[in-house]
């Protein structure tokens, strides 16, 4: 047996404590080269999935804002309403025999473009009582525009400028319209031309925001702004499904309103046709009561008319109407909102509930008497 010389022990106690090191700086790096490891793998995901949203999984939906855009700002057009306004030096000054001058009140909103012939909706209460009406198109190009008509109940006018081969919005049928459907909003908030915003339908057939049984809205979180008042509210595919028309208190909190399409489609055509709207009369005075059984009617009849269209359908003062015209009466809201879109002289069945009777009658929808 040889014995191990001094310098070859050295060497292997050396070679160990090297080895014992290299394992220690391994033991001590390897959640780092492992979290290094991962990290490189994340970032391929990353750059993969971003890959694939700009070439083609995300990039629709990007376009699909743009082409609305472009689709829908065309249409769109500044309206400005000027009306004169007496001061009390105006005043004093008439008193004295002089010509009043009189000041400039202007109110700015939205308009949207629905014939190529310069036909233009917006609301009511953006030109009424104006002495004159300006629209700026798109293109930059300034109108007077004459007012064809207008209807304060469901707060739509229709205005006309002198111009031709307009781009012109297409309507879209409000009736389909569902809870969470994608819509946009677009206008002139504060002045700022064609500002697009976009949102859900929060709500459908909301009444009893303002105090008018004729108003039902659909209701949007799309950003709604003073200025906006007669844009239009459009689908995915650029189609009109309302007017907007309100807020809730004086800037956007989440909540907007817009006159449906159906609704603002019908009264502008009847505006068009005769420059008014009609609306159906009963001769009905209805009040609310909590229905006597879940989902019952709580349209009752307090009283009727003398020889009015309820009086010779032969209702009584005490009946309890439960359907209109096919419809389902739950409230007397839902009664009058139907009673305006029958068209006048037509005769419409009325179901009522008289004691333990059910009773299927003929009314002919006579004509609302104008208000004064």
């Amino acid at each position: 047996m040889t014995a191990a010389t001094p310098s070859s022990t050295a060497t292997r106690r050396t070679l160990a404590l090297s080895l014992g090191l290299m394992a220690l700086v391994a033991l001590i790096a390897w959640p780092s080269f492992l979290a290094r490891i991962h990290y490189a793998r994340t970032r391929a995901e990353l750059a993969a999935i971003r890959d694939a949203a700009i070439g083609a999984e995300l990039a629709p939906v990007g376009k699909m804002f743009t082409t609305l855009a472009r689709l829908i700002g065309p249409t769109v057009v500044n309206v400005t309403s000027k009306r004169r306004v007496l001061t009390l030096a105006d005043e004093i000054a008439a008193l004295a025999g002089a010509s009043p001058q009189g000041a400039n009140d202007e109110s700015v909103g939205s308009g949207v473009i629905i014939e190529g012939n310069g036909t233009i909706i917006t609301n009511y209460h953006v030109v009424a009582r104006s002495d004159e009406i300006d629209v700026t198109l798109a293109d930059g190009r300034r109108f007077e525009a004459d007012l064809v008509g207008a209807d304060a109940a469901t707060d739509i006018a229709v205005l006309r400028i002198d111009a031709r081969d307009l781009p012109k919005a297409e309507w879209g049928d409000s009736d389909t319209v569902q809870v969470g459907e994608m819509v946009w909003a677009i206008g002139n908030p504060f002045g700022l031309d064609r500002t697009l915003t976009y949102g859900i339908v929060s709500a459908v057939g909301r009444r009893g925001v303002i105090e008018n049984p004729l108003q039902e809205f659909l209701q949007t979180d799309a950003a709604i702004n003073p200025g906006n008042s007669g844009g239009p509210l459009v689908d995915v595919h650029g189609r009109i499904m309302g007017i907007t028309t309100a807020i809730v208190g004086k800037d956007y909190t989440g909540i907007g309103f817009a006159i449906p399409s159906n609704t603002a489609r019908r009264v502008t055509d009847e505006i068009r046709r005769t420059g008014h709207v009609e609306r159906g009369y009963l001769g009905l005075s209805l009040q609310a009561r909590p229905p006597a059984r879940p989902g019952g009617s709580s349209a009752v009849v307090a009283a009727v008319e003398p020889r009015s269209p309820a009086a010779l359908a032969g209702i009584e003062p005490g009946d309890v109407v439960t359907g209109f015209d096919g419809e389902e009466i739950r409230d007397p809201a839902a009664l009058v909102l139907l009673l305006t879109r029958a068209p006048v002289g037509s005769e419409v069945p009325i179901v009522v509930e008289r004691g333990s009777e059910t009773r299927t009658l003929s009314v002919r929808v006579g004509r609302r008497p104008r208000e004064p």
